[in-house]
C-alpha cells in the first residue's frame, strides 16, 4: 500500500493550523497563584488540555483527561501501547516581545508566539499525523496514545500524576526536541545556593539584587538597587555605559535621592546551552563587583560569570557519550540584611551525579559559607541504543523524507521521552534552524511543521502497524 504522506497533510493543514492558532491564544505558563481544585496548576494549562482533546473529541477519538493536568488521545488496540508524549503548557513569554506573545502572527511563512516552537506546534503536527491514520482507518497492532501534559516546563506535575492512574507506554517519543532525534539526555537538575546574612559596608551597600523569571531560562534582565554615600554618581552612570557598550548589552542608571538602580538587558535562551544567551544577572554581578563590598555579588562574577561549564564551582564533567556538562544561573534573590540565593541549572553526563555536583560546589563555595541543596525535582541522564528497532525506524523515515543522514545525538535539554526505558525525543526542529525556545519573539516555520507532520504520520504508521 503506497501513501502520499505530504499529500494528505496538504489537505488537512488549513483546520490543523486554525486550530494551532487556537491553542497558541492561551497563555498556558504554570500559574498556581491562580490555582483552583479544576485546575491544579492555574487555569491556562487547563484550558489548553481542554481545547486540545476537544479537537480530538469532535475528530471522534477516544480521549482521556487527568484531573485536567493531563490526557491522552487514543487510536487502536493491542497489547503494547506506543506514546507520543507532548505538552501543553509553556515558559512565561517575559519581556523582550515585538508582538503580542499570546496573539499569534503570521509573517513571513512564520508563526509567531509563545509556545509555537515548544512544544504546541510539533505537538498539534504530531496530533495531525494521528488524525491521518485514523481516518485512512491504517492497520495498526498496537494502542496509539497522544499524551499531553501540563507542566512540563516546571515539576512534572501533570505527567506524574497521568502515569500514576495510567500504564506506561513500552516504547515512544517526544515531538519536543529536534531532528533527526535525540536518543540521549542528560541529567537535569537546580540547586539552590544559599548565603548567610550579609551586612555590608562602604561608599555603595547593595540594598537588593533581582533577576529570572524561570529556573530553565537564562535571565533577559537584572536589576540592582545599591544605597550611595559619597560617590560620584556621574562618574558611575559613564563607567556603567562603558561597560554596557563594551559588552553588547543595554541598559538604564537611575537615582532616586540616595538610591541608585541599575537595570541591564542580556539575551535570555534556554538553559541547555547558556553560551546561546548573555545572562544579565552575571553582566551585572560582574560590574558592580567592583563597586560594592558584597558576597552575594563576588560569589557570582568570580564563581558564575562566563562559565557555562562548571570549571569554577568545580562541577565540570565530560564523558563520551554526552559531552560536556552545562551549568547556567538563572534565579537571583537578594535582599539587604536577608539569606539571600541563587538558582542554578544544570544539565549533566552520565560521568557524574546530582550528590557529587552538591559536593565539588560546597566545596568551592567554601570560602562564601554557602549551602547548596537540590531544588525542585532531578532527572538522571537517559539513553537508548543507537541498535535499538525504534532508534533505527525513526532515523530510517527522517532520512526517507529528508534525503538527509540521520544520526544518533544526545542533548542537554529534557524532554519526556526520558519517561520511558525505550523513549526518544524526535522533531520537530529541523537541522539548520535557529533555537528560540524560551526566548523572546519565539517562531516556528510553517513549512517545518508541515514537514514535521509528514514525518510523523509515517513513522507512527511503521511503529504502529
Amino acid at each position: 500500500m503506497t501513501i502520499d504522506w505530504n499529500a494528505e497533510v496538504q489537505s488537512r493543514k488549513d483546520v490543523m493550523l486554525e486550530r494551532l492558532m487556537e491553542l497558541l491564544k492561551i497563555d498556558s505558563s504554570r500559574d498556581t497563584e491562580h490555582a483552583t481544585k479544576d485546575a491544579p496548576l492555574g487555569p491556562g494549562p487547563r484550558k489548553a488540555l481542554e481545547t486540545m482533546l476537544a479537537f480530538a473529541k469532535e475528530d471522534g477519538f477516544v480521549t482521556k483527561n487527568i484531573d485536567n493536568v493531563a490526557g491522552h488521545i487514543e487510536y487502536g488496540d493491542g497489547e503494547e501501547i506506543f506514546g507520543i508524549l507532548g505538552h501543553m503548557d509553556e515558559v512565561p513569554a517575559g519581556e523582550g516581545w515585538e508582538t503580542n506573545p499570546f496573539e499569534p502572527v503570521e509573517k513571513n511563512g512564520r508563526i509567531y508566539a509563545r509556545g509555537i516552537s515548544d512544544d504546541k506546534g510539533p505537538s498539534m503536527a504530531a496530533y495531525l499525523a494521528l488524525q491521518i491514520i485514523k481516518e485512512l482507518k491504517l492497520p495498526v497492532s498496537k494502542k496509539i496514545r497522544l499524551i499531553f501534559g501540563t507542566d512540563e516546563e516546571s515539576e512534572w506535575v501533570g505527567m506524574n500524576r497521568y502515569l500514576e492512574v495510567e500504564k506506561t507506554p513500552d516504547f515512544g517519543f517526544s515531538p519536543d526536541a529536534e531532528f533527526p532525534i535525540i536518543n540521549g539526555e542528560k541529567g537535569i537538575a537546580s540547586f539552590k545556593i544559599e548565603l548567610p546574612q550579609s551586612d555590608g559596608q562602604g561608599d555603595l551597600v547593595l540594598k537588593s539584587f533581582t533577576s529570572g523569571i524561570k529556573e530553565n531560562m537564562i535571565p533577559r534582565d537584572a536589576t540592582a538597587i545599591a544605597i550611595a554615600d559619597n560617590v560620584d554618581v556621574e562618574e558611575l552612570k559613564t563607567e556603567f555605559d562603558t561597560f554596557l557598550a563594551e559588552n553588547g548589552l543595554t541598559g538604564e542608571f537611575t537615582v532616586d535621592g540616595n538610591e541608585l538602580k541599575f537595570f541591564l538587558i542580556g539575551k535570555s535562551a534556554h538553559a541547555l546551552e547558556p553560551k546561546a544567551g548573555l545572562n544579565a544577572a552575571t553582566f551585572l554581578a560582574t560590574f558592580l563587583n567592583t563597586k560594592v563590598a558584597s558576597n552575594y555579588l563576588k560569589m557570582i562574577a568570580e564563581q558564575m560569570h562566563l562559565d557555562s561549564r562548571g570549571h569554577k564551582l568545580g562541577i565540570n564533567s565530560i564523558d563520551a557519550k554526552m559531552g560536556d556538562l552545562t551549568v547556567t544561573p538563572d534565579l537571583f534573590n537578594y535582599e539587604f540584611g536577608k539569606t539571600n540565593h541563587v538558582i542554578i541549572n544544570v544539565r549533566y553526563p552520565q560521568s557524574t551525579n546530582a550528590d557529587e555536583i552538591i559536593e565539588k560546589a560546597t566545596e568551592a563555595l567554601s570560602d562564601f559559607e554557602a549551602k547548596v541543596e537540590i531544588h525542585g525535582h532531578a532527572q538522571v541522564p537517559h539513553y537508548v541504543s543507537g541498535e535499538d528497532p525504534l532508534v533505527k525506524t525513526l532515523l530510517s523515515v527522517y532520512e526517507e523524507h529528508t534525503g538527509e543522514k540521520g544520526e544518533e545525538t544526545v542533548i542537554g535539554g529534557g524532554t519526556y521521552g526520558r519517561i520511558l526505558d525505550r523513549g526518544v525525543a524526535f522533531g520537530a526542529q529541523f537541522p539548520g534552524r535557529e533555537n528560540v525556545m524560551h526566548q523572546a519573539n519565539e517562531y516556528m516555520e510553517i513549512d517545518d511543521i508541515i514537514n514535521a507532520a509528514v514525518i510523523y504520520a509515517h513513522a507512527i504508521y511503521e511503529l504502529a502497524k
